[in-house]
């Protein structure tokens, strides 16, 4: 901020300095005399620097930057005006009227620029080369090459706006691939305007349907119709179109794009597209309920990938077998399933030690196994079920998939469960519990390096940035000199025009300083939004540990029928915990079934101790609000545990949703237990030492939340009685707008 105020005050100063020079040049005697003048090349109208000015016999200066000079001479005096560059000029002085030279560069300094030029463009395709081959393995490295293109591009290049349009479409390409689809499209935007490209622009509509812009997306492939367009290029833009369109759940307009698509494809003998316009079709139609247009197109797409290579008919075959699970169809599911293991096992004994894809992480043996076993699961056929859930937890194992190895040992102990085999079911769980809490450590490994890969990204990106604004910053420097120039001999027209360029230049210094501003405010939301996941993460586990502690009671006192029931009603709330970990915000109606739902089972534990009531307001359109899933659990699970169970009486708990006007609702949790004072009092020396995990992440969860949204929920908490008896926590929710 201090450099951008030294360079407005020296604008600012700029037209005072001039309107000194002016008065200077007015009271001037008739000799001696102050000439000044500048030396410009002609076809470009570059100032040449170190120009030697000599006026014979009495001295010499040289240009500066701007090519400008001053020096003292007197009515015929001989100027001679002399550089490397170029022929000397003579110039006899017959007044004091500035002089403005142009001269034409010899032709042996013209080949000495040309091998220049030529250095350059070799610079400039090594350096695109190279970050083309490494824009899939290290994508610094690829931003960096890119940056080293860019700088060997001057403004004098006969191709430089095609060059800068081939860098910055690269430079998309790295964004694209890395999955920063803002970047991307913001990138192929800028390449856009340097050239305009149709593969450039499907590839701006493609960036943006990734960035889920499919209002953006639409538009761009709907001006695409238009373009002169080769067949491959026609099918992509109807492709887009159609993916658009089901993103702004316009599925009659979907359909018909993606046959549009899919007619020309068929023509041209493309496969690949055929194959997967047919899915996309498939799938469309299933969720209209078309179920068996939609096999006839799935049938068409699995036909097709057979004819190909191993890897394209499992991926056909596993989207196949999604679409058979969701129509109930299990045996053709499992069908497709054990042909699709058949080809991956072929795939997987040749593949290299290269990562998969996004794609193809669904085409790999434990993700078949674990699918084959919950379609045998649903048939209640619990021993296949078993077979496949234990090789498909071994493979997981093996590669390292915590996600699958978890939802594995989970399924696997819900199936024992079923079967009535409580221990290897008990066993199971515990199992699920360690790879929950081995894969946490692994999701925070994953936010780490994800962040760091951001600021990387953001270094390499600004660098091009600054590059970019120190060549505009130069232009507009000689632009200025220019005008200085002109303005001498235009008095009047001189202050109007340094004005108008004043006021632009500091509505473009406000516009970066607001630019600034409003990267780093995005930069801010993106923290809070990590913040917001590590604690829900750190959620999941504590509420885990908490309710398994209720299963082991009933285990320990031999209550297996009681604690079977237990985990029927756990394993719903578990799932549907899990289901919404992901999730900043959730509908007020889910919140409030899985707050019954985790009520119910503390209650079924405390019996004896408390009842519940829990009390809705008819007039909360509880589809109009939504809230931080697991907000209200915390303070519901310290009333039962830390003021309730200790109550020698029985207590109660009351939990209350009112509304308070037509954006507030109030939520109310009362009990009449002991007290926040007595609670304390009973804490053992343990107790005192560990921190409130649960009460503790609500709270910066609460704080972070209402700085991002202005104030969303408001929470208070009072005794409910005067003599400390009892607890109320009040939390007021406001309506999104």
């Amino acid at each position: 901020m201090k450099k951008i105020g030294v360079i407005l005050l020296a604008l600012w100063l700029l037209p005072v300095l001039i309107y000194g020079q002016e008065k200077n040049e007015t009271a001037r005697s008739v000799a001696p005399m102050t000439i000044k003048g500048s030396v410009k090349e002609e076809s470009t109208k570059k100032p040449i620097k170190g120009a030697d000015i000599t006026i014979m016999g009495k001295g010499t200066v040289i240009t500066d930057v701007f090519g400008d000079f001053k020096i003292q001479a007197r009515v015929g005096d001989e100027l001679v005006i002399s550089h490397d560059s170029f022929e000397t000029v003579h110039y006899i002085i017959e007044d004091a009227q500035r002089i403005d030279v142009t001269v034409q560069e010899n032709p042996q300094e013209s080949r000495s620029k040309s091998l220049s030029k030529k250095k350059r463009e070799s610079v400039y395709q090594d350096n695109l080369s190279q970050a083309k081959k490494t824009l899939h393995k290290d994508a610094a490295t690829s931003i960096e090459f890119i940056t080293a293109a860019l700088e060997s591009v001057r403004d004098d290049d006969d191709a430089g706006d095609t060059k800068k349009a081939e860098l910055y479409e690269t430079l998309a390409d790295i964004y694209s691939y890395w999955k920063q689809p803002d970047l991307a499209e913001s990138n192929y935007l800028i390449s856009l305007s340097n050239k305009s490209s149709t593969d450039v622009k499907i590839k701006l509509g493609q960036a943006q349907l990734a960035n889920k812009n499919y209002q953006g997306a639409f538009k761009t492939f709907d001006q695409l119709q238009r373009a002169r367009l080769n067949s491959n290029q026609r099918i992509l833009v109807y492709e887009g179109l159609g993916d658009s369109n089901k993103g702004l759940e316009n599925n009659t307009a979907a359909i018909q794009n993606y046959n549009k698509a899919l007619a020309i494809g068929e023509r041209k003998g493309l496969d690949d597209k055929v194959i997967s316009l047919n899915s996309k079709l498939a799938g469309i139609l299933q969720q209209q309920g078309n179920i068996s247009d939609a096999e006839g197109y799935l049938d068409n797409s699995v036909q097709l990938a057979r004819q190909k290579d191993r890897k394209t008919a499992a991926r056909q075959r596993s989207v196949a077998a999604d679409f058979y699970n969701k129509s109930n169809s299990f045996d053709k599911e499992i069908q497709l399933r054990k042909e699709a293991l058949e080809d991956i096992e072929e795939i997987e004994e040749s593949a290299d030690d290269e990562a998969p894809s996004e794609e193809d992480r669904a085409i790999t043996t434990q993700v078949q196994n674990y699918k084959i076993a919950n379609a045998f699961a649903a048939q209640e056929k619990f021993d296949e079920a078993i077979t496949y859930f234990e090789e498909s937890k071994k493979e997981a194992a093996s590669k390292n998939d915590l996600i699958v190895q978890k939802d594995a040992t989970r399924k696997l102990g819900e199936v024992y469960r079923e079967k009535g085999e409580l221990k290897k079911a008990s066993e199971a769980f515990e199992e699920y519990e360690a790879i929950v809490d081995k894969l946490h450590i692994q999701k925070e490994q994953e936010i780490s390096q994800a962040a760091r890969f951001s600021r990387e990204l953001a270094l390499s990106a600004n660098r091009i940035t600054t590059l970019e604004k120190d060549r505009e910053l130069n232009e507009t420097r000689y632009q200025l000199a220019f005008a200085s120039q002109e303005l001498v001999n235009q008095k009047s027209l001189r202050q109007q025009i340094v004005i108008y360029f004043l006021i632009g230049l500091t509505v473009l210094l406000l516009l970066a300083a607001y630019l600034m501003y409003r990267n780093m405010k995005q930069q801010r939301h993106a923290n809070n939004l990590l913040a917001l996941k590590s604690l829900r993460s750190q959620m999941n586990p504590h509420f885990i540990f908490n309710a398994l502690n209720s299963v082991n009671t009933f285990i320990a006192t031999n209550d297996e029928r009681t604690a079977n029931r237990y985990l029927t009603d756990f394993s719903l709330l578990m799932r549907a915990v899990l289901e919404n970990s992901e999730e900043n915000f959730i509908p007020l109606e889910k919140e409030i079934e899985l707050l019954k739902l985790y009520t119910q089972l503390e209650h079924f534990r405390f019996q004896d101790k408390f009842e519940y009531t829990i009390e809705v307001d008819p007039d909360i359109n509880v589809g109009d609000y939504m809230i931080p899933p697991m907000l209200l659990q915390p303070y519901v699970e310290n009333a039962v545990w830390h003021g309730l169970r200790y109550k020698s009486e029985k207590g109660l708990l009351a939990i209350r949703f009112q509304k308070l006007n037509v954006d507030n609702i109030e939520i109310t949790i009362s009990d009449n237990g002991i007290g926040r004072k007595k609670s304390k009092e009973l804490k053992t020396q343990n107790q005192k030492l560990q921190k409130s995990q649960g009460m503790g992440n609500i709270k910066k969860r609460i704080a972070i939340l209402n700085t991002m949204y202005k104030d969303k929920v408001d929470v208070f908490i009072t005794d409910l009685e005067e003599n400390t008896q009892g607890t109320l926590v009040k939390l007021i929710l406001k309506k999104d707008k």
